[in-house]
């Protein structure tokens, strides 16, 4: 007799649940007429964490991607309106990117749209479930704790 692949279903699982998280948003961006993309709101809500300015380079290693597809976005969103590239004060030679006053209102948006993606995903759920699962997407997304617990089981193993 076989047992089921416990680990291998809740990967599946997950990654339907990503799918559709995914889904759900690009719908409900398109519906609140944006002309943004999944991509470039990232990287609009990256840019709003930033400090300062960050240089293309910056963005790339925070989005974890390759900074032709940084260029590409920053390409869509500067041609709407939503970021600007600025010289760096201290080298003419560099440029950063920052979010214009349009694009600090798309961010307002955009968190509406997260906001109204994730009611409809956890409408199913109670309240107690929801804490729950919240209780258990901290553990899966704090790579710390997880790093942390890890190195903790393994000085702890005979």
């Amino acid at each position: 007799m076989t047992t089921p692949d416990s680990d291998g279903l809740l990967a599946e699982q997950l990654l339907r649940l990503t799918h559709r998280v995914h889904r759900i948003q690009k719908r409900h961006l398109g519906q609140r007429g944006l002309g943004v993309t999944p991509a470039q709101s990232r990287l609009l809500r990256t840019l709003a964490r930033c400090d300062a300015p960050p240089r293309m380079a910056d963005l790339a290693e925070r989005l974890e991607v390759v900074p032709r597809a940084v260029t590409t976005l920053v390409d869509g969103l500067e041609a709407s309106g939503k970021v600007r590239r600025v010289p760096d004060p201290a080298s003419r030679r560099v440029i950063r990117i920052e979010l214009t006053d349009d694009g600090v209102k798309v961010l307002r948006e955009l968190h509406a749209v997260r906001r109204a993606a994730a009611e409809e995903i956890l409408a199913p759920l109670t309240e107690e479930q929801r804490r729950a699962l919240g209780g258990l997407l901290d553990t899966l997304v704090d790579e710390h704790s997880w790093s942390h617990t890890a190195e903790q089981t393994a000085a702890t193993a005979p």
